[in-house]
């Protein structure tokens, strides 16, 4: 419970960020987003004929998306709402084992000429874990609720208009018609821009 007290009382805050900007939205523009996370809960572990194993985990894996940016007069705070699809797993000839979700997000940032802080919400929308073929040996298709959680960013700013960084994500994913809960806490790289 205090977890959902948490979120909410982020999403107040970034609420209160984007109303209290002054010459909110002097520049509107796309942007777009590419990454990587590592972490979370093992949702599934795939033994391949060689004897390597794979671990597939709650959140990992690469995204990729797309959204709008929004700059203030002053150019200091910058407002970013975006969908992204993100997958990562085991793919074989004879069978996959995959975790996708769509997170929706909506981050606010304070940027300085090099460097630019921040976070907000990320909502993931249809996550699960799809089995085709033989990965029907390690693990069985699971629906998890959609889901509520945090992103703390920071970003180096290579030019104006581009930014390489470093994310923190918190979010738990509850499976549908059950109570297992897992971890899906995650680091990960993010590359982004905005024209």
């Amino acid at each position: 419970m205090n977890g959902l007290l948490f979120q909410r009382a982020a999403f107040a805050v970034l609420l209160c960020s984007v109303v209290a900007a002054e010459g909110w939205a002097a520049d509107r523009t796309f942007h777009f987003k590419v990454g990587y996370d590592v972490g979370g809960d093992t949702l599934a572990t795939v033994i391949y004929a060689d004897g390597d194993t794979d671990r597939i985990k709650a959140n990992e894996g690469f995204f990729f998306g797309a959204g709008v940016s929004l700059l203030n007069d002053a150019k200091s705070i910058e407002a970013e709402i975006s969908l992204a699809a993100k997958f990562g797993g085991s793919v074989a000839s004879n069978g996959d084992v995959t975790f996708m979700a769509f997170p929706l997000e909506a981050l606010v940032f304070y940027r300085w000429p090099s460097v630019r802080l921040g976070g907000g919400i990320s909502y993931h929308l249809a996550p699960g874990l799809d089995v085709s073929g033989a990965g029907g040996s390690f693990a069985t298709d699971t629906d998890y609720k959609n889901s509520l959680g945090f992103v703390l960013q920071a970003d180096y700013r290579v030019t104006e208009k581009l930014n390489i960084g470093l994310r923190f994500t918190s979010i738990d994913y509850d499976e549908k018609n059950s109570s297992a809960s897992f971890d899906g806490n995650s680091l990960g790289i993010v590359f982004g821009g905005s024209f």
